[in-house]
């Protein structure tokens, strides 16, 4: 198996806000935004790992700011850790309009599975972070992944030995 570079699943995907994305508030609608946020991850996940991809979970979402009507909202994705099969994409939501500007509005944390054409989980390359915010979104993935295996019960807590350190 490879290295490769955060910077090589880099996926930027610009759009408006039209009228028919909105809620009553003239706000986007989150569940569009979700979907967007999914599609730009896929794409992510698939330039690193040159695979079918799914979704394996919606990890963090945070609903920031509101994205008014007729706002440009900017979503970069990129992978952020590797497991064997599974990857961890970081996405963040930028919006720029007359009123703000541009601003961070969101973030998200996607997992993404690698599959062959029979679905079943297949190993793929790891990651190498370079910058400094590649390297703690790198280092906290893998406290989210301990924490979320233990919610689901997949992973004892003893065992989580990432989490532990928190707590000590």
């Amino acid at each position: 198996m490879g290295v490769k570079s955060p910077k090589s699943s880099l996926t930027i995907m610009t759009d408006s806000v039209l009228p028919g994305e909105t809620n009553p508030l003239n706000n986007l609608f989150g569940g569009e935004l979700l979907a967007r946020m999914d599609r730009a991850a896929s794409i992510s996940a698939r330039r690193h790992s040159k695979q079918i991809v799914v979704t394996g979970s919606v990890n963090h979402v945070s609903f920031d700011k509101a994205i008014p009507l007729g706002s440009t909202v900017t979503i970069q994705a990129k992978v952020s850790r590797v497991f064997n099969s599974s990857m961890e994409v970081y996405i963040d939501v930028w919006i720029d309009n007359e009123t703000v500007g541009k601003i961070k509005a969101n973030e998200a944390i996607y997992t993404f599975v690698a599959v062959n054409k029979k679905g079943e989980p297949i190993t793929i390359d790891k990651l190498k972070p370079e910058s400094e915010t590649e390297q703690q979104r790198y280092d906290g993935a893998l406290r989210r992944r301990q924490l979320s295996l233990v919610l689901a019960g997949k992973m004892k807590a003893k065992d989580a030995t990432e989490l532990m350190v928190l707590f000590k």
